[in-house]
């Protein structure tokens, strides 16, 4: 790629994409022609937005693909095939992805050549999360023979190792490039709706990452937490550093699903199991944190729906005798962003890492930050916060705070966010009364997804065999 961006005509083809995605021809991409109101040559800024746009809604993509099988959510109908661990197809959320990293990866090319830096930093650290989220679903995935090539129809998978290595590397290129005091162009603020152009906000959020990705290998004998600890002493500093994407006209998708359902498009219901553990069912007390999330039943109460049971009635489904996803929830209002990563998430990290390398007050205090960021983040009352944070099951002090208590806020704190089913694996699901989809078609709780059948039908040659979908991935096993 030495020639002039102008005559740069690029074709990227992942599987069953077969896309052609150019510099000089964005018309290509979808092969429409010589369309007038496409942009031609698109600026290292216009790519700025569709990424971070991109990565948002892939966010959003990837967390409601696995929301039954961390049971945030069920569906209304009885033995449906996510709630059942049925073979179902991701081929848009896998097509998305690369969408997504085709983009990330034009304006890193494009941002080299210009000496853009910082967006080769944003563009790196953004191909970064959105090949985790491909790796964490399927396991193995085309990486190194995907960009890189002018013509690759069926390029070969990468193995595990290979991927998490790759995602490592392009974490702390794009720290080192985000580090640049002398690049040519700034991040522009109108089109960066992930951080508004915020430099130090983006150096942060690659230091969670890098501690999410360093903290997802807890069952491998190379884990180390103090690796873990150091990234996190380079990131968030409040919830200001959140990771999120604002979205335009109100139209936040999760909002979307609420606002369907209550137009009798039957869609977000929640889990019993995620219900219960709010309303006082599981653990004995209610967590302030549901009326934020949810709102009550026709009966005045919190009730959800058992995944692969549907609708218990005996009302029609039409009738809201139990809890779906909330328009009125700061996570899933009309307004809201869709949130990627948050400060309370990496206080539970934190906790966890420093738990696991015997910090005990360490632990103990990110424990408590993250309950307490949860709670502001959702508007509850300082007094209800501080009366949760003091019941004897929660504040239980330094030397009696578990991985199990851990894991247990962490899963309020992820609600709707794709790295709540990686931490449902890495704790072997061991979350109090979580219980096997009723009539699921697995012996075991689900640990990944199908290939996709893009894939199979375009890229068969190098496909991995499909193992059982209770098979741990890599990363979740010794």
């Amino acid at each position: 790629m030495n020639t002039s961006i102008a005559k740069i005509t690029k074709r990227l083809t992942i599987g069953g994409l077969s896309l052609v995605l150019a510099f000089h021809s964005c018309g290509d991409y979808f092969d429409v022609g010589n369309n007038p109101n496409l942009v031609t040559a698109p600026s290292v800024n216009s790519l700025l937005a569709s990424t971070t746009h991109r990565v948002g809604m892939n966010a959003y993509r990837y967390g409601s693909a696995v929301a039954n099988y961390v049971q945030y959510i069920a569906s209304p109908t009885e033995a449906s095939a996510t709630d059942i661990y049925d073979i179902t197809d991701l081929s848009t959320s896998w097509s998305q992805a690369y969408y997504g990293m085709s983009d990330a990866h034009d304006m890193v090319v494009l941002a080299e050549e210009a000496g853009a830096d910082l967006h080769v930093g944003v563009g790196k650290l953004l191909i970064a999360y959105q090949l985790s989220l491909v790796f964490d679903t399927w396991g193995s995935a085309p990486y190194s023979e995907a960009f890189n090539k002018v013509e690759t129809f069926t390029p070969a998978y990468d193995s595990p190792e290979q991927l998490y290595a790759s995602i490592g590397q392009l974490i702390d290129e794009a720290i080192v490039a985000l580090g640049s005091t002398d690049a040519t162009m700034e991040l522009d603020a109108d089109l960066d709706v992930i951080h508004g152009g915020d430099v130090e906000r983006w150096v942060r959020t690659a230091y969670g990452l890098k501690a999410r990705h360093l903290n997802k290998i807890t069952k491998k004998a190379s884990y180390d937490p103090q690796a873990v600890l150091a990234a996190l002493d380079n990131s968030y500093a409040s919830a200001d550093d959140d990771m999120k994407m604002g979205v335009f006209n109100g139209d936040n998708p999760w909002s979307g699903i609420a606002t369907s359902n209550l137009g009798g498009l039957l869609g977000g219901w929640l889990s019993a199991n995620w219900v219960n553990h709010l309303n006082g069912v599981t653990y004995g007390m209610v967590d302030p944190r549901i009326s934020r999330i949810t709102d009550l039943t026709v009966n005045g109460d919190y009730k959800g729906t058992p995944n692969g049971g549907g609708n218990q009635g005996p009302l029609a489904n039409t009738v809201y005798d139990e809890c779906y996803i909330s328009t009125n929830s700061p996570i899933s209002s009309e307004t809201a962003p869709i949130y990627i990563m948050t400060y309370a998430e990496l206080k539970f990290v934190e906790a966890e890492a420093a738990l696991r390398a015997n910090l005990q007050a360490r632990a103990y205090a990110a424990y408590l930050d993250g309950i307490q960021a949860s709670m502001d983040m959702l508007g509850v009352p300082a007094s209800e916060a501080t009366a949760y944070k003091e019941r004897a099951s929660v504040g239980v002090g330094a030397a009696e705070l578990t991985l199990d208590l851990i894991f247990k806020e962490k899963y309020v704190v992820t609600y709707l966010n794709h790295e709540a089913w990686n931490d449902a694996r890495r704790h072997d699901y061991g979350y109090e009364g979580f219980q096997m989809p009723q009539g699921a078609v697995l012996p075991a709780f689900i640990r990944r997804v199908a290939i996709p059948n893009t894939e199979i039908v375009a890229n068969r040659p190098n496909i991995p065999e499909q193992e059982s979908l209770d098979t741990p991935l890599w990363w979740d096993q010794p």
